[in-house]
């Protein structure tokens, strides 16, 4: 365990609030910890065409200084589900709506030091129903093949986690033959 002793400095945007903390380690010395306190957020892994095409959005990420390739995500609003935030991000950022949701995974990407919890879910049924509307962040969208997606993982297209996670779990789903008979009808 370890007891935080005060806070040493912070810093506070629209979306989250960081800490620099002195902290008392289990041992006794003292430490420095940062620590981010960050809403919730979800994550879609959409399927076109009854699963032969995934839909990944291209978006510039400051923190990296390039483009990324990834699924839709995005932090959920207050009162707001993790469903319905995927649900709105999937429309947000490719103008899809899908009619089916499957809860895939929940972690924390930054377990060190952020309290962030992102559910994943993967999404298919999908119907294009208007025009995206996030074109600050996103850049544009693609529409890659299944059976070419993991590749870019290995030559490193795809490096975000959200992404990667998504994607290597639902493969395993297909692997175990363990996704719902209604998934992809």
């Amino acid at each position: 365990m370890e007891e935080r002793i005060r806070t040493l400095g912070s810093i506070h945007a629209n979306h989250f609030s960081a800490y620099l903390d002195a902290v008392r380690l289990r041992t006794g010395r003292i430490t420095e910890r940062i620590r981010m306190d960050h809403p919730e957020a979800a994550a879609v892994l959409p399927f076109a065409d009854d699963g032969r095409h995934v839909i990944l959005v291209r978006q510039w990420r400051y923190a990296i200084g390039r483009e990324t390739l990834e699924i839709p995500a995005g932090k959920v609003d207050p009162g707001e589900s993790v469903e319905a935030c995927a649900k709105r991000e999937l429309m947000e950022e490719t103008g899809y709506e899908a009619r089916r949701f499957l809860p895939l995974f929940r972690y924390h990407p930054a377990i060190g030091y952020s309290n962030e919890e992102i559910a994943i879910f993967a999404a298919s049924g999908l119907v294009k129903t208007s025009r995206r509307e996030d074109t600050d962040e996103i850049s544009r969208v693609e529409v890659l093949p299944w059976e070419d997606v993991l590749g870019r993982i290995h030559d490193g297209t795809i490096t975000d986690g959200k992404t990667v996670i998504a994607l290597c779990l639902f493969k395993s789903l297909l692997d175990r033959e363990a996704l719902p008979e209604d998934f992809f009808p």
